[in-house]
């Protein structure tokens, strides 16, 4: 039976420990949901490409281009209709625009972050109700989420 050909995790690796200033400052802004709580990551391998940036609950691609990319047209072109194929929306940035408007850059990400649907969920059988679940209650302690934790000598006896 054939070897399946690896994933290039080793390859994103290097590209994650090796990333470019641009990379490095929009990575600041996406990382750890702090865009509108969208999870990113970087230098992550799908199919036989290595996308800058991924968002893969929305199946968004944010690819940061630089001078190479002018003469790579074609190549681009083929990496974009692959990952459209795969189901994955892609948006590119020059990166003179990172660093000269971040947060515009930021802006485009979260409006294509809202034209993105949310993925399909599981088809009910005929004849079952579809079940919501309400909204989870709020923590016992009374703040709310994302509210910072109080320090422990402000805290009140339960």
């Amino acid at each position: 039976m054939a070897d399946k050909p690896r994933r290039p995790t080793k390859r994103a690796q290097a590209l994650r420990n090796g990333a470019t200033d641009c990379e490095r400052l929009l990575w600041l802004e996406l990382r750890q949901r702090r865009l509108e709580g969208h999870k990113f990551s970087r230098q992550i391998p799908v199919g036989p490409f290595i996308c800058d940036f991924v968002c893969r609950r929305l199946r968004l691609v944010v690819e940061l281009d630089g001078g190479q990319h002018s003469a790579a047209a074609e190549a681009d072109a083929r990496r974009t209709a692959f990952l459209e194929a795969e189901g994955y929306r892609v948006i590119r940035f020059w990166n003179n625009d990172v660093i000269e408007n971040l947060d515009g850059v930021l802006r485009a990400i979260d409006s294509a972050l809202e034209a993105c649907p949310p993925p399909n969920p599981l088809p009910v059988a005929e004849g079952e109700a579809a079940s919501v679940s309400p909204p989870p209650a709020p923590p016992a302690s009374g703040r709310g989420v994302g509210e910072p934790i109080p320090p422990i000598g402000a805290r009140g006896a339960a």
